[in-house]
C-alpha cells in the first residue's frame, strides 16, 4: 500500500485484489496483454537503434543492398509493432468491458437483495451511481490505468536501458531537465486528482438530484417551485463545471511544459554532441529514443490519475457489496418450506413480543402480539404513522425486527426460503408501482409460468376487462413509467389483478380501496370477498366501513395496540376505536 489520497492510500493492494478477482474469468486475457506490454516495450527502442546502426554503417559506406534489406527490416518492425499496439489496446478495453459487465450484474443483483432500510437511507440517485457511472471507472483500471501504466513504465525503463548503452553521457545530458518534468508531473497529477474526485462528487449530486425531481415532477409543478429547484440545479451544476475546468486548466499547463522540456533535452542533445564529434547515427538516435521517452510521460500522471478513480470508485462499489445490510435468500437454520419440499402454508400467523424500528433508536413498533387463524381476516386500523405498514413490511421480512418472533404456521419466518416466503404473500399497496411495459408484463411481472388465459380469468373476476379490452394493445398496452398513462384507481385494480394471479396463502391489504371511487370499490370488494375466501387476510383501511367483516381488529396508536375485537364488540367498548368510528362517521355526514 502506497502513495496518499488526501489522507489516504492512494490505493490498497487488497482493494486491488478484489477488483482482479473479477477478472479471474479471462485470466489468460490478463496475461496475454501483460506479456504483450513486454514484448512492445522491447520493440520499440530497436528501431532507432537500427537506424543508429544503418546510418553509420551503410548511408556513410553507401551500401545500397543493406539499406534497402534495412529499410524492409524498419518497415516490417513498424507494422508488427502497430498489430500488436492495435491488439493489446483493444485486449485491454475489452478485458475491462467484460469485468465491469460482470461486476454491474453482481452489485445490482446485491442492491436487489438488500435491506429496504438501506433505499430508505440511501438516494436513489447515489444508488443509480455506483451502478452504472462508478462501475464505468473501474473499467479504467483496465482499459487505461494498471496494465497501460505497467507498459508505460517497462517502455521508459526500455528506452532508458537502450539509451545507456549507446552512450551514457549523452543520455545524462539529454536527461538532464527531467527534474522540472517530474516536478511538473507531480503538480499536475495532485491538481488533476482533486478536480477528479470532485467531478465524481458533484456526478453523483447531479444524479441524485435530477433522479429525485423528475420522480417528483407533480410535486415541483403544483406548488410552482421550478425556479427554485431550478437555481438548485444550476448550483450544482455549476460546481460540476467549474471542477472540470480546474481539470482542463491543469491540462492546458502540463502539456505546454512536456513540449519545452522536450525541446530543452533535444537542444542539449545536439550542442553537446556538436561540440563532442559524436556522430550522426548516435545524435538521430537519441533524438528518437527522447520522443518514444516522451510518449508515456505525456500521459502517465494522467493514467495515474485515471487509475486513482477507477481506486476511487471501486471502494464505493465495494461498500455496496460488502453491506451485510441485506436479507439471506436462503435460511441458515432448517429449511421449514421451499418449492422444492412444499408441503404448503396453512397461513396461521402469529407476532410474539415484536419490536421494531427504522434507526434502532426511535421504536415504530412496541411488545406487538397477535394471532391469525389460517382463513381468518385481520384488520389494523390507526392514525398515520400509528406502524401499520411496518407490520406487513416485517411479515413479508423487508425489514430486520430488534426484537421478538414473527411466525407462518408455527415456523419462525427467518427459517423460509425468502422467494418461497414472498410467493406466498401477495401484497396490494396503496401506492401502486407500475414498470414501464405492458399491462400483461406488470400484472404478471415477467413470470413465463402464468398464462395469458389465466391474466384474462382474473381481470374478469376483477371486472376490468372490458376497461383493459377498449384500450390499444388490449393487453398489450403500454403502461409507460409509473404508470402514467393510467389513473390512480385503474393502477390499483391492475394490482389486484397481480394478487389474483399469484394465489397467495396469506393476502395483504394495504389501504387498498383508499383511492378508489364508490363504483369501483363496490367492484373490488365483490371481488375481495371472492379473493380473501379461503386466505389469511390483513387489511390496513382508513373507511372502517370496509372492515366490519373482518374476524379481528387490532387497532394501534404510537406503535402499541390499544384494543383488539370484532367490529361490534370494539364500538361496545366506546374506547380509542369508537372514537375512530364516530370522527371518521362524523365528517362523512359534515360532507353530505
Amino acid at each position: 500500500m502506497f502513495g496518499k489520497k488526501f489522507g489516504k492510500k492512494i490505493f490498497d493492494l487488497t482493494l486491488l485484489k478484489k477488483v482482479f478477482r473479477f477478472a479471474a474469468p479471462y485470466k489468460n486475457k490478463l496475461y496475454l496483454s501483460i506479456f504483450l506490454s513486454i514484448v512492445l516495450a522491447i520493440i520499440s527502442p530497436l528501431r532507432p537503434y537500427l537506424i543508429q546502426y544503418t546510418i553509420n554503417n551503410f548511408i556513410k559506406d553507401r551500401n545500397t543492398y543493406w539499406l534497402i534489406l534495412i529499410t524492409i527490416i524498419q518497415i516490417g518492425m513498424l507494422l508488427f509493432e502497430t498489430a500488436l499496439r492495435f491488439y493489446f489496446t483493444y485486449l485491454t478495453a475489452w478485458l475491462g468491458q467484460s469485468v465491469i459487465k460482470d461486476m454491474r450484474v453482481t452489485v445490482y443483483k446485491k442492491v436487489l437483495g438488500l435491506n429496504l432500510s438501506q433505499f430508505d437511507k440511501t438516494p436513489i440517485g447515489t444508488l443509480t451511481t455506483r451502478t452504472i457511472n462508478d462501475i464505468e471507472s473501474i473499467n479504467d483500471i483496465f482499459s487505461d490505468g494498471l496494465i497501460p501504466i505497467v507498459a508505460d513504465i517497462l517502455s521508459i525503463v526500455s528506452i532508458l536501458c537502450f539509451m545507456f548503452y549507446v552512450d551514457w553521457r549523452l543520455a545524462l545530458i539529454s536527461l538532464a531537465p527531467f527534474p522540472v518534468l517530474i516536478i511538473a508531473t507531480y503538480f499536475f497529477k495532485e491538481t488533476v486528482n482533486k478536480s477528479f474526485i470532485a467531478v465524481r462528487n458533484a456526478v453523483a449530486h447531479l444524479n441524485a438530484f435530477v433522479q429525485e425531481h423528475i420522480t417528483g415532477m407533480a410535486v415541483v409543478q403544483a406548488f410552482a417551485v421550478e425556479d427554485k429547484e431550478l437555481e438548485k440545479f444550476k448550483k450544482i451544476n455549476k460546481e460540476h463545471r467549474n471542477a472540470n475546468i480546474r481539470a482542463i486548466l491543469a491540462y492546458s499547463v502540463f502539456f505546454p511544459v512536456v513540449e519545452i522540456v522536450l525541446a530543452f533535452s533535444i537542444g542539449l542533445l545536439v550542442w553537446w554532441g556538436a561540440n563532442n564529434a559524436f556522430n550522426a547515427g548516435v545524435i538521430i538516435s537519441f533524438i528518437m529514443y527522447l520522443n518514444l521517452l516522451f510518449r508515456p510521460l505525456r500521459v502517465i500522471a494522467d493514467k495515474f490519475n485515471v487509475l486513482q478513480m477507477g481506486m476511487v470508485a471501486s471502494e464505493r462499489v465495494f461498500k455496496v457489496l460488502e453491506n451485510e445490510d441485506f436479507i439471506p435468500l436462503s435460511p441458515k437454520g432448517e429449511d421449514a418450506g421451499t418449492p422444492s419440499g412444499d408441503r404448503g402454508m396453512k397461513g396461521k400467523v402469529e407476532f410474539e413480543k415484536v419490536w421494531f424500528a427504522y434507526n434502532d433508536e426511535q421504536y415504530v413498533l412496541k411488545d406487538i402480539s397477535f394471532t391469525i387463524q389460517p382463513g381468518e381476516t385481520l384488520a389494523i386500523v390507526g392514525h398515520t404513522g400509528s406502524g401499520k405498514t411496518s407490520i406487513i413490511s416485517l411479515l413479508n421480512r423487508l425489514y430486520h425486527i430488534q426484537k421478538g418472533k414473527i411466525k407462518i404456521d408455527d415456523i419462525d419466518i427467518n427459517q423460509y426460503n425468502l422467494d418461497y416466503l414472498r410467493s406466498n404473500i401477495a401484497v396490494v399497496l396503496q401506492d401502486v408501482f407500475l414498470f414501464s411495459g405492458s399491462i400483461y408484463d406488470n400484472v404478471t411481472l415477467r413470470n413465463n409460468n402464468l398464462k395469458k388465459e389465466e391474466v384474462i380469468e382474473a381481470a374478469k373476476l376483477i371486472g376490468v376487462h372490458n376497461f383493459i379490452m377498449r384500450l390499444p394493445g388490449n393487453y398489450d398496452y403500454n403502461v409507460m413509467e409509473r404508470g402514467a398513462t393510467l389513473s390512480l384507481g385503474q393502477r390499483q385494480l391492475l394490482s389486484f389483478i397481480r394478487a389474483l394471479l399469484y394465489d397467495p396463502s396469506i393476502l395483504i391489504l394495504d389501504e387498498a380501496t383508499s383511492s378508489i371511487d364508490t363504483e369501483s370499490e363496490i367492484l373490488i370488494q365483490q371481488a375481495i370477498d371472492k379473493l380473501i375466501y379461503g386466505r389469511t387476510s390483513i387489511v390496513i383501511a382508513h373507511r372502517l366501513s370496509t372492515i366490519r367483516k373482518a374476524n379481528k381488529i387490532l387497532v394501534l396508536d404510537k406503535g402499541e395496540i390499544k384494543e383488539t375485537g370484532t367490529h361490534n364488540e370494539l364500538l361496545a367498548k366506546q374506547g380509542f376505536y369508537y372514537q375512530l368510528h364516530k370522527m371518521q362517521f362524523q365528517k362523512q355526514e359534515e360532507l353530505v
